[in-house]
């Protein structure tokens, strides 16, 4: 399928919410230097360290092809930038993350997730694109024990208020591409990790952690297993399917994107532990209220669409992200 894409690849006017975060700051680089002109939509909210945001979005600011509106999805302000400027291609990847953060933070998800997707469904009844590709999450896989997670899996047992909120998007999507032939593809990503990161994710806090010798909380023990993916390999399988729609009579697909390969989390602090030249003090707790014993993906159907396989390791990724760290001082600007 590689070709397939290729060819369907020309010049498009893309817009991506969230994109003053992890992912959304990735694609819209390799967008730009595809060629594409790029809105960028994001209300900086804080999270985490908005510094951070803003210095991912003075990246983009200083290529050609990009333009961003600070604003929140869930209001009339994102229909009318739509509208202005009539996108080809609409990927969303704006959210309130975070599982935990939802426990005590309900209200936050409900905005973001529920109201702020639904904007973007009536604006696409209203402006259509060629393809919707809106971001999904393994969450949604809650309870379920088989592994790996394919996308025909029950999910109807999240444990999470996010994980919720992720279904539901999947749900109301389908029938938005069911009564109005919306092409649209929903993504549920596994652990994304990489240079540019989010600050709330364990490798992030793991570092600085271990690098100032503070004691780092595993939760069950260590006994938690994670699909752990690299941004590059992330934004590679989404810069191609952007141009592979779905069709017929319900124009909807849900795929999985990750690396399937899950590593223990032990394993994976050993990793960060040798490339960092420290140990980790560690406190072993129990299991955390939304937390699930493993994620492993099923890929196969992304793979054969987009021709892409993941090709970044563990390793390799986490020490490309270890040398960003230290040249930037994450840890004091954005921790």
């Amino acid at each position: 399928m590689t070709e397939s894409w290729r060819a369907l690849a020309k010049p498009s006017r893309i817009l991506v919410t969230g994109a003053a975060g992890f992912v959304g700051f990735h694609l819209c680089k390799q967008l730009l230097a595809d060629g594409h002109t790029v809105l960028g939509i994001d209300n900086l909210n804080d999270y985490y360290a908005v510094q951070l945001k803003r210095d991912r979005l003075e990246q983009l600011q200083k290529l050609s092809g990009f333009a961003f509106s600070e604003l929140s999805i869930h209001t009339e302000d994102y229909t009318k930038a739509h509208a202005d400027f009539k996108p080809d291609i609409l990927v969303h990847m704006a959210a309130q993350a975070g599982v935990r953060y939802s426990i005590d933070n309900p209200w936050v998800y409900v905005e973001s997730n529920l109201i702020g997707f639904q904007r973007l469904l009536e604006t696409l009844r209203a402006y259509p694109v060629r393809h919707f590709v809106f971001a999904s999450s393994s969450s949604v896989y809650g309870k379920n024990a088989q592994v790996p997670y394919k996308v025909t899996d029950r999910t109807d047992q999240p444990v999470s208020l996010y994980a919720a909120t992720k279904k539901s998007n999947e749900l109301i999507g389908s029938t938005y591409a069911h009564l109005f032939k919306i092409p649209m593809t929903g993504l549920r990503f596994f652990t994304v990790y990489g240079s540019w990161g989010r600050p709330d994710m364990a490798y992030f806090s793991f570092t600085k952690k271990i690098l100032q010798d503070s004691p780092i909380q595993v939760f069950n023990h260590g006994r938690l297993k994670r699909d752990f993916t690299h941004i590059r390999d992330i934004v590679e399988s989404i810069r191609r399917l952007i141009h592979l729609p779905p069709s017929g009579e319900v124009p909807y697909r849900l795929l999985n994107i990750g690396a399937s390969q899950p590593v223990e989390l032990m394993d994976f602090i050993r990793t960060l532990e040798d490339l960092l030249g420290k140990r980790a003090h560690l406190e072993m707790k129990p299991m955390q209220p939304g937390d699930v014993l493993q994620t492993y993906a099923d890929t196969r159907e992304l793979e054969e669409l987009t021709g892409h396989k993941p090709q970044i390791d563990l390793h390799q990724g986490l020490r490309e992200f270890a040398s960003w760290y230290r040249d930037t001082d994450a840890g004091s600007k954005y921790l």
